[in-house]
Order: C-alpha cells, then sequence, then structure tokens
C-alpha cells in the first residue's frame, strides 16, 4: 500500500482503488455520487474525523481509482467496499451514501446487514424515477461520442469556466454548476466516460432510474436510518425523501442547499450526522429476525420475537 498526500491506494482483485482514511473511532464509510469522486466529502471529514475512522473511497471507475472494463453494478461495489473495509482491519461501519452511492449505501446494507451498523442517505438514488435529463442523457445510444465532441479542449474550459460563474449567482437553479462543472471535466478521458456510462446503464434510462430500494424499504426495522436533503437539488428531486425507509429515524430536508448539502452545510451535516449517530446504537445483526422479516415483510413485529425461542409462525430463531 502506498500513499500520496491524503490519498492511498490499495489493490482489490486487481484493480487498484485510491481511498481517503482519517481519524479514529466507530467507522464511518462515505460514499460519493456518479461522476464525483472522495474529494466531494472533503469539507466534512476533519470534523468528523474528530469522532470517528472516516473512509472515503473512489468508487471502482471514478477519481484516482482504475476504470477497468469490470462490473459497475450496484450489487458489485457493494462487495468492493466490503472487500476494502476487510482489508483495512473494519468489520462494521455506518454507511454514508450521495446520490448513486446512497444506491450503494442501501445494497451495501442489504447484502450485508451484518456488516452495517446504520445508514445515512444525502440526495440519494433509488427511491423514484424522476432524475435531470443530463444524467438521463447518458444512457442514449451515441452518448459517448456527443460526450467527446461537448468535453474536446478547445472549447472545455470555457464550457467549465461558464459553469463556475453560474454556480456564483443568487439562482437556487445554478448552485450545484461548480460540481457539475468538475464532472463535466472529468468525462473528457475516455476510461472515466466509459466507466460512467456503465454505471448509469445498471440503474437508469431515458425515461429515469429503474432501480428502486423502495420494495425492501420495510428492512431499515432492523436498522437506524437517516436522510438528508437540499431543499433546491436539481438532480433528484427532494420529494423523494417521502418514499424513504425512516421508521427509526429521521428525514432532513435542508434549506438553501442543492444536490450536494454536505458541501452547501458541511457544519449542519456533520451535526446531524454526529447527533444521529449518538441517537441511535448500530444495528445488531440477528438472523432469525432477519428471515422472520423477509417472509412476513411489513406485517412482521420485531417485538413477538423471543431472542431465546421461536419467532411468531414457526421461524427457528438463530443468533
Amino acid at each position: 500500500m502506498e500513499s500520496v498526500g491524503d490519498v492511498q491506494y490499495v489493490v482489490v482483485h486487481g484493480y487498484r482503488r485510491a481511498f481517503r482514511i482519517s481519524g479514529s473511532g466507530p467507522a464511518l464509510l462515505l460514499l460519493h455520487g456518479l461522476g464525483c469522486d472522495s474529494s466531494t466529502w472533503v469539507d466534512v471529514i476533519p470534523t468528523l474525523a474528530e469522532h470517528f475512522t472516516v473512509i472515503a473511497p473512489d468508487l471502482l471507475g471514478h477519481g484516482e481509482s482504475d476504470k477497468p472494463d469490470a462490473d459497475y453494478s450496484l450489487g458489485g461495489y457493494a462487495n468492493g467496499m466490503r472487500d476494502l473495509l476487510t482489508i483495512l482491519g473494519i468489520d462494521k461501519a455506518t454507511v454514508v451514501g450521495h446520490s448513486f452511492g446512497g444506491g450503494v449505501a442501501m445494497q451495501f446494507a442489504y447484502q450485508f446487514p451484518d456488516r452495517t451498523e446504520r445508514v445515512v442517505l444525502v440526495s440519494t438514488g433509488g427511491l423514484g424515477r424522476e432524475v435531470t435529463p443530463l444524467v438521463r442523457l447518458l444512457t442514449i445510444p451515441g452518448s459517448g461520442a456527443a460526450l467527446a465532441v461537448a468535453t474536446f479542449r478547445p472549447w472545455r474550459p470555457l464550457v467549465a469556466g461558464g459553469m463556475r460563474a453560474l454556480s456564483r449567482s443568487p439562482l437556487s437553479a445554478t448552485r450545484d454548476l461548480d460540481e457539475v462543472a468538475r464532472i463535466y471535466e472529468t468525462l473528457a478521458d475516455p476510461a472515466t466516460r466509459k466507466a460512467v456510462q456503465r454505471v448509469t446503464s445498471h440503474v437508469l434510462n431515458w425515461r429515469g432510474q429503474f432501480v428502486t430500494m423502495t420494495d425492501r424499504s420495510y428492512l431499515a426495522r432492523m436498522m437506524p436510518v437517516v436522510v438528508i436533503w437540499g431543499r433546491h437539488d436539481m438532480v433528484i428531486p427532494a420529494s423523494h425523501a417521502d418514499f424513504a425507509p425512516t421508521q427509526v429515524s429521521d428525514v432532513h430536508v435542508l434549506e438553501d442547499a442543492g444536490h450536494f448539502p454536505h458541501k452547501d452545510h458541511p457544519a449542519e451535516f456533520c451535526r446531524i450526522v454526529e447527533e444521529f449517530i449518538a441517537a441511535n446504537e448500530p444495528a445488531t445483526y440477528h438472523r432469525g429476525k432477519w428471515r422472520a422479516l423477509l417472509r412476513r415483510g411489513d406485517q412482521f413485529e420485531l417485538e413477538s420475537v423471543d431472542p431465546l425461542g421461536p419467532a411468531l409462525g414457526g421461524v427457528p430463531q438463530i443468533s
């Protein structure tokens, strides 16, 4: 493992994975969104690292991680995060996911409930169909060639500079354009462009998102979940928060914030995360309860399970 500045690298299954790690204490895994990388969290890492071991990876196909022709599905990403945590000697973590990373966070909790203590969803995907047309365009045939032209060197600085200038205007609709400019610049790289398109093809098409976790939201009864959104999110509507799995905890919609509430209000974001963790004990995985919940769905009452005896309906309890 080698270190370059505050970014470290480790090889997993033959592919280089970049990540940032800071602090000490309970583990906090921060997962960025589509086209972004771990730098999206730099405004909150120092504060969170005062209380937690913060791990912020560049997902495969993003940032300084490799961009192979590989598995870019939600399940593949969840497996990669499990393997990274295992290499780092971390058994369990509170998983924080932004946008597409929120979908990965939910998938991680679904696949590895025994390794998930809590879930924090930030402007998350996976709760509704609507998503900005700019993302849907990535799934249209020929979009790769169009992006290659759109990010061509002669006009790339002008386009990116124009976006950044607009982001400083008082209009809520343009507040996220500085981050959009960063994503736009990374898409000039053919390997990044191909990887991002592969990711989008797994979760959405030109009509919008088709992968949802709402059919499994009842499983959140076994795990603390909190949702954070920006009121003026122009990428994924804040109204999707109404469909969040929040049987255990709360929804926080921040005013004067867009798709990146952790960047618009880093201090408030950290306060919400810290208070959420302090108020909610880590989830305790119980295989019998998990099995019973899967069998009975929303009709199952967790209180009806005697950990020392059979569950309601004859489901055996195995701790």
